[in-house]
């Protein structure tokens, strides 16, 4: 990947937030489902993988070879309880775990961007594929919760 691609998918995960936000403001109903989970589900979900993500760069970025494990998603929101929760804490914790993320992001030099370990899932997983995952991740459900409908 080219600096200037890491920058366009820096710029892409910094935006993310706003992007969930905005959509969120356009919704009528946290508890309307359309495809999937309900605005309230998916705000849970990006706090908790977005607080997850987080400490998934650092352990690639600080250890040598981690192992980064997934995670029953799933299992999250029925055990966390998304559907019952409000959604302001959640919603405070994923902007602020992707705002301390982006400004380590931009500080990483060409060595660390190539650092890799291992997904217990998807095997060989490095700092550009944390960032191509991530970078969509947000915008991905901010469609999703546009989709349950305007205000």
């Amino acid at each position: 990947m080219t600096p200037a691609e890491r920058a366009a998918l820096v710029e892409r995960y910094e935006a993310g937030y706003a992007e969930v936000a905005a959509a969120l403001d356009a919704v009528a109903d946290l508890d309307a489902a359309r495809d999937g989970w309900t605005p309230r589900q998916v705000v849970h979900h990006l706090a908790d993988s977005e607080m997850t993500s987080a400490i998934r760069l650092r352990r690639l970025l600080a250890e040598d070879a981690p192992v980064i494990a997934g995670y029953d998603e799933a299992a999250f929101a029925r055990v966390l309880r998304y559907a019952e929760r409000p959604v302001d804490a959640a919603l405070r914790a994923f902007e602020a775990a992707r705002a301390t993320t982006a400004e380590l992001l931009r500080t990483l030099t060409e060595d660390e961007w190539l650092r890799t370990g291992t997904h217990t899932e998807s095997g060989p997983y490095g700092v550009e594929d944390w960032l191509r995952t991530y970078a969509a991740h947000a915008a991905d459900h901010a469609a999703q919760i546009s989709a349950a409908g305007p205000s």
